[in-house]
């Protein structure tokens, strides 16, 4: 095999050595399974013969951004070739006038923007790993962040893709127009689909004007369920701020702790933001200051000072790493994760996910994009004991039944991969025959991103090695 692929991409782009695939054999979950092979292409005409020779040959294909998967995405369950795409990383084309981007898998969510920003223009979707995680990687995903509820999500921009099949054929899917209504939306359905149905090569992107002005503010709440109603009034009102993230104690806590902020130290609180023209800021701003105080704020701080706006920001986008730091021997891991609800059950699930933690004796903390109803969740366990992942799994169960109850969905924006197939499966129970039915369309052979979604098994926990030492 290393011979052929040598031949397509040329030997220093080619890897067997242990190391290379030890690093490619994990992505942010959890899980891990080392590939037989990485293989960097640097067009999408190497990419068309490497998927032509294992199509032929039956070898599993994984591809790869840059591994910031938080559901084992990117973790090559049968082994198989790693695809890493981050070699194609052109702009290739920036259209404001048509109020486009034409640019190549690997490109950088963050480097795009930087590119883009003379334009005055951007890239909406900006999910916490904007600094890493590139375009490619967020269309399998369908990546958001904490301006989706103003924005949208990935699919949202979408226009057009360069598709790689499993074949090797090479489809253009999409337009460049800013409307369409032609037949099948191919590229549509490769959004969230987890490289299972192709090879994501190159993406048309819509663009949005850069907003002239912002301004943020923290509403702080002695009780969770305040700021949750909090959230639902102000969608309800209909207020749409440029984003509307809530966070918990234990989110508050660890950001605190761990850069200083100097947050409230409450049960919960309600970041907001509002962007565009003066006027309509400070009109926005205003209402949902009344909205909060209804529902019960103890304090509201806003502030249009772009270092203290920035110091906010950076709380809530490093907030995954800060939870580590929130209690010795405690470490943090992405199981139940990005789960969405209707806004108006906010409240209610979060409140209910800490029930749930304390009766499963682990800590969970809740925070997320809450404008567009999707809640993060981390579990922070003891990660060397089994008795502890055992309670981690009651719980993750309990979760994802309490979400679908409200008729929520168990992945908002992170994809669906290992972690959480298992409730994924349940929660599209009427649609599996036809999932499946698309893939063998695709990917008769079964050779990309194998053993992910509907094909994932029931157990996340054994489905993969785990990353961590775990004792009995």
């Amino acid at each position: 095999m290393k011979e052929e692929l040598t031949a397509i991409v040329g030997e220093k782009y080619v890897s067997d050595d242990i190391i290379d695939r030890y690093v490619y054999g994990s992505d942010a979950s959890i899980h891990q399974k080392m590939p037989e092979i990485v293989v960097r292409p640097g067009t999408v005409e190497e990419v068309s013969r490497i998927l032509k020779f294992a199509n032929e040959k039956k070898i599993p294909v994984v591809a790869r951004g840059a591994g910031s998967g938080m559901s084992g995405n990117a973790v090559p369950m049968s082994g198989g070739i790693i695809l890493d795409l981050k070699r194609m990383d052109k702009i290739l084309e920036i259209k404001p006038e048509d109020l486009y981007v034409r640019v190549e898998a690997g490109v950088v969510n963050d480097e795009l923007n930087r590119v883009l920003k003379p334009y005055g223009f951007f890239f909406a979707p900006n999910p916490a790993s904007g600094k890493i995680c590139t375009i490619g990687g967020m269309v399998a995903n369908n990546a958001s962040g904490m301006r989706a509820v103003k924005y949208g999500a990935t699919r949202d921009a979408v226009m057009g893709l360069k598709i790689v099949l499993a074949s090797g054929e090479v489809l253009d899917a999409g337009t460049k127009t800013l409307i369409e209504s032609s037949g099948y939306q191919i590229e549509r359905l490769m959004v969230g689909s987890e490289g299972t149905l192709g090879i994501i090569v190159e993406a048309t992107l819509r663009l949005t004007p850069l907003p002239k002005e912002k301004s943020m503010g923290v509403a702080a709440f002695n009780k969770l369920s305040g700021a949750g109603e909090a959230v639902s009034k102000i969608i309800a009102a209909g207020i749409i701020p440029s984003f509307l993230e809530y966070m918990d104690n234990v989110a508050i806590k660890s950001v605190n702790k761990m850069l200083n902020l100097n947050l409230p130290d409450v049960e919960a609180i309600v970041v907001f933001e509002c962007d565009g023209v003066r006027e309509d800021i400070d009109y926005n701003i205003e209402r949902i200051k009344k909205v909060c105080t209804e529902q019960g704020a103890t304090g509201i701080k806003v502030s249009s000072d772009p270092k203290e706006m920035n110091e906010i920001y950076l709380g809530r986008s490093k907030l995954f790493p800060a939870m580590s730091q929130y209690q010795d021997g405690l470490v943090v891991t992405s199981l139940a994760d990005d789960m969405a609800v209707p806004n108006s059950k906010i409240a209610e699930v979060s409140e209910k996910i800490h029930e749930i933690a304390k009766r499963n004796e682990v800590v969970i903390t809740t925070y997320g994009h809450a404008g567009e109803g999707l809640i993060h969740t981390k579990l922070l366990i003891d990660p060397t004991k089994q008795i502890n992942w055992e309670h981690a799994k009651n719980a993750v169960a309990e979760i994802y039944e309490t979400v679908i109850s409200v008729g929520g969905t168990v992945s908002g924006e992170h994809g669906v991969a290992i972690s959480k197939a298992p409730y994924f499966k349940k929660e599209r129970a009427g649609l599996l025959k036809m999932f499946h039915m698309i893939k063998k369309t695709f990917d008769p052979n079964n050779i990309l991103n194998p053993g992910k979604l509907q094909d994932a098994p029931d157990d996340f926990l054994t489905a993969t090695e785990i990353r961590y030492p775990v004792e009995d």
